[in-house]
């Protein structure tokens, strides 16, 4: 009997693929961190220049004495700061500043919280065309309000009155802050609510326990607008106000300005006293305004 030997060995491995003609390497792309350093901060450091060089004059104009020309504000007086608080009211212009701006904020802020909530919660007619209506107010400038307030104001006998610029200006300021506010409002989810209200709370202790502690970074960018834009705005403060007394910052710039003579020094020192305040509010809300951009722009 004839018997055939069975080798059983591993399998065979497969024969190895044809490769395809290979491709020349591209240019590989150089990653960021590749980049020379010169690259990135040889046109930040220009820009970071033209932006700081007018910062620098403003603070040589008002450190150096009167009449020196060196470039070098030495040695240092703060003579120009004396001046302008005590010989030009900035002293009253401040207070009357600060009154302006903070009854802005706060009427601008409770007004556009409860505007919005009703634009974001409720459905009602024309509410589209209203909000529209909102949007398309932005576009008229302020000097085009000149007329119908003045006329109001004077039948209210409220001419020549820190009242009649707080109240132009909340109105100046509403439309907008009522449509930002509702985007935030509308990233609130809406089941919150209702779970507050299944727990017993009504509306307004809903609104106020649930929905108002999420808007606390909306609120402080709609209020941050409202208190630069009423600190520095100029037509309305000249225009309702006639009393030097009762006179804004912006104003008192103009007054250091006369067809004849500039005194550069005064001026200077003048603006630097109007935009230390904006400058020490935008740090310290700085945190909390890039979160409220952040949270009207994502959707919750």
């Amino acid at each position: 009997m004839i018997t055939e030997d069975v080798t059983v060995g591993a399998p065979a491995a497969p024969a190895p693929a044809t490769e395809g003609p290979r491709r020349r390497p591209g240019p590989r792309r150089r990653a960021w961190d590749e980049v020379p350093r010169w690259q990135i901060y040889l046109p930040l450091g220009a820009y970071l220049l033209f932006t700081l060089i007018p910062f620098y004059w403003i603070l040589l104009f008002a450190l150096r004495p009167a009449g020196s020309t060196s470039l070098v504000p030495w040695p240092m007086t703060f003579e120009h700061f004396d001046k302008v608080w005590t010989e030009r009211s900035f002293g009253t212009y401040f207070q009357n500043s600060v009154l302006i701006a903070v009854a802005t904020l706060l009427m601008t802020t409770v007004v556009a919280l409860a505007g919005g909530y009703a634009l974001a919660r409720f459905d009602f007619r024309m509410k589209r065309g209203f909000m529209l209506a909102l949007l398309c107010s932005q576009f008229v400038p302020g000097a085009l309000l000149l007329v119908p307030l003045f006329q109001i104001f004077a039948e209210l006998r409220m001419i020549n009155s820190l009242g009649s610029v707080v109240i132009a200006e909340t109105v100046f300021q509403l439309p907008l802050s009522m449509i930002l506010i509702s985007g935030f409002i509308r990233n609130v989810p809406y089941s919150l609510e209702e779970a507050a209200w299944v727990d017993g709370c009504g509306r307004l202790a809903s609104f106020r326990i649930v929905v108002l502690p999420l808007l606390r970074p909306g609120l402080i960018a709609v209020g941050s607008f409202a208190f630069v834009h009423a600190w520095n705005h100029f037509l309305f403060a000249l225009m309702f106000l006639s009393d030097q007394s009762k006179q804004t910052i912006p104003v008192g710039l103009n007054t250091l300005m006369s067809a004849d003579s500039v005194d550069l020094g005064a001026l200077a020192a003048g603006g630097i006293i109007a935009a230390v305040p904006v400058v020490i509010v935008f740090a310290f809300i700085q945190k909390w305004l890039i979160t409220g951009f952040s949270a009207g722009a994502v959707k919750g």
